[in-house]
């Protein structure tokens, strides 16, 4: 028990340290993910022998869940409505013709039974939700004509069809007596009324539900998701389908403290991702990749130079849409972890193929996300489809919120140089809005003809600061022999460029200036820009 947690503990912490070092490579961070398993492995430096695909199946579904409920919970249906209908056929009649022309050129180039060749293209047919948003979000691509919400909503929904597609042809060929009509009608309409219905009624709670503190609200949210997947997976949906709709419900949905959920859920997709690529990486064995290598090209260059090509043109034109949306669309068509854990269900479900189906899979999601994630920046450009003048971020709705909005409070005290002074008359930024004064007769909301007076607290507003990545903050707890200990902010030597923005003494939180003085059991909070 505990070799497995000290593993799986220090691949994240690995993972983590590594993760600036990691967005300044040309190449996707998952690729480098996958490297790090198959660096842990039986072929590789410390030589780990895991070859458990139930354990692997059950770790990689469950981490599947939260992606896929934060594809949904992050899609932005306003951003995305008018380019919402292309994104639903790509996401299902573009599933099914790709996975049927994977199936029909496996077959026939390759020679493997049709049946068998269908699951293929059925396993391959979706696109990876997580490596395209990675790649968008963290290369800042803005595209145009509403491009990046429609990949986001594809990639984010295609999943589901591809699974219930894989579920069907497993089915078939481990010899079940199934009813095609039946079975996809269950998935269908089980897996849609189940996330509907379980996304309003936990909306409904969290609206008038009163909880102790905002912590019971994300493990409602986070259980609400198990529940959206599970539910409808008991009695014969498609779960994958479901909690992708609670997701879509709740994020759009008007959720007090809704950014506590997401800084949640940021970090458990992040993990769920690292956890999903390093277990594959560790369970795939490299010796045995090029016994599948070639097949594995064969099959990737088809699904990235014709069939997706093929589907997207056939499906976007009769909407009219440019040419270098459809060129970004057929290039962006990254196959990812989904396709893999669909694989690893198929292998659990009995099925056999003339192919290990596990190491063909693995081999064509390397090869996909390597080829399309590394190029993806610079087809855009060639495509001529960067956007400089759009936001990649409004695309996702964690950049929407209505209350991304800070608060900051000036007391005007004694001697304060705003004292007695119009808001007119001070020199304010634009961007910073005096909402509210709380003065002793009463509290009042001003305009530029407002005249402060002592003992009033004046209340801005402004908008959150979301560029963390270029701002430290660390911690320093002040003991009884440290060096600061006594003495004013003033008196003390910090580095180049650092500042001392906040005090915790107590229960008290201060903002200090060079007059306050550091006490003993003070944490102070130091601010300095990132590298």
């Amino acid at each position: 028990m505990s070799e497995p947690l000290l593993l799986m503990g220090g691949v994240i912490v690995i993972c983590m340290v590594m993760s600036r070092f990691i967005q300044k490579l040309a190449v996707p961070s998952l690729l480098i993910f996958i490297a790090l398993g198959m660096l842990f492995g039986e072929n590789g430096l410390l030589q780990i022998q895991f070859d458990n695909y139930q354990l692997s199946n059950l770790v990689c579904s469950v981490s599947l869940i939260f992606i896929m409920f934060y594809g949904g919970f992050g899609t932005n249906l306003h951003e995305a409505r008018p380019v919402l209908a292309k994104s639903v056929l790509l996401s299902t009649v573009g599933v099914v013709c790709t996975a049927g022309l994977v199936g029909i050129f496996v077959h026939q180039v390759l020679r493997l039974p049709l049946m068998e060749s269908l699951l293929i293209g059925s396993v391959i047919a979706s696109t990876d939700a997580a490596s395209v948003f990675n790649i968008l979000k963290a290369g800042r691509l803005s595209l145009k004509y509403g491009s990046a919400s429609l990949l986001e909503v594809e990639s984010g929904s295609n999943d589901p069809m591809s699974y219930m597609l894989t579920a069907l042809l497993s089915a078939m060929l481990a010899g079940q007596n199934v009813s095609v009509p039946r079975m996809l009608l269950a998935q269908i309409v089980l897996g849609a009324l189940c996330g509907l219905v379980i996304g309003r009624l936990t909306v409904f709670v969290l609206a008038n539900l009163t909880f102790t503190d905002a912590h019971s609200r994300t493990i409602l949210v986070f259980a609400a998701a198990l529940v959206a997947y599970a539910l409808p997976d008991c009695l014969g949906g498609n779960g994958y389908l479901s909690v992708y709709l609670c997701g879509i419900i709740m994020g759009n949905a008007s959720i007090s403290q809704k950014r506590d959920l997401i800084h949640f859920f940021d970090v458990v997709t992040d993990i769920s991702q690292v956890i999903i690529f390093f277990l594959l990486g560790l369970l795939v064995t490299p010796v045995e990749l090029p016994a599948v290598f070639l097949p594995a090209l064969c099959i990737m260059v088809f699904l990235t130079f014709v069939a997706r090509p093929l589907v997207c043109t056939a499906l976007l034109l009769p909407f009219r849409s440019p040419f270098g949306q459809i060129g970004i669309v057929s290039w962006a068509g990254l196959r990812g972890a989904a396709s893999i854990v669909f694989a690893i269900f198929a292998v659990l479900n009995g099925v056999t193929t003339r192919y290990n189906l596990f190491n063909l899979v693995f081999c064509i999601v390397l090869l996909s996300i390597a080829l399309q994630g590394t190029l993806l920046p610079w087809i855009s450009r060639k495509l001529d489809m960067i956007d400089p003048a759009a936001d990649v971020s409004k695309t996702f709705n964690d950049y929407q919120e209505d209350n991304d909005i800070d608060f900051v409070k000036v007391h005007i005290g004694t001697g304060h140089p705003w004292s007695g002074r119009t808001l007119a008359e001070l020199a304010l930024p634009n961007n910073l809005l005096a909402v509210m004064i709380a003065r002793a007769g009463g509290n009042l909301v001003p305009d530029g003809k407002t005249r402060l007076q002592e003992g009033d607290l004046l209340v801005f507003a402004a908008r959150a600061f979301e560029d963390r990545e270029n701002l430290l903050l660390r911690e320093i707890a002040i003991d009884k022999s440290h060096k600061w200990n006594g003495r004013m902010l003033r008196e003390i030597d910090t580095p180049q460029h650092t500042l001392v923005i906040l005090i915790q003494r107590g229960a008290r939180t201060m903002i200090p200036d060079g007059n306050t003085r550091i006490c003993t059991d003070d944490v102070l909070v130091l601010a300095q820009p990132g590298t």
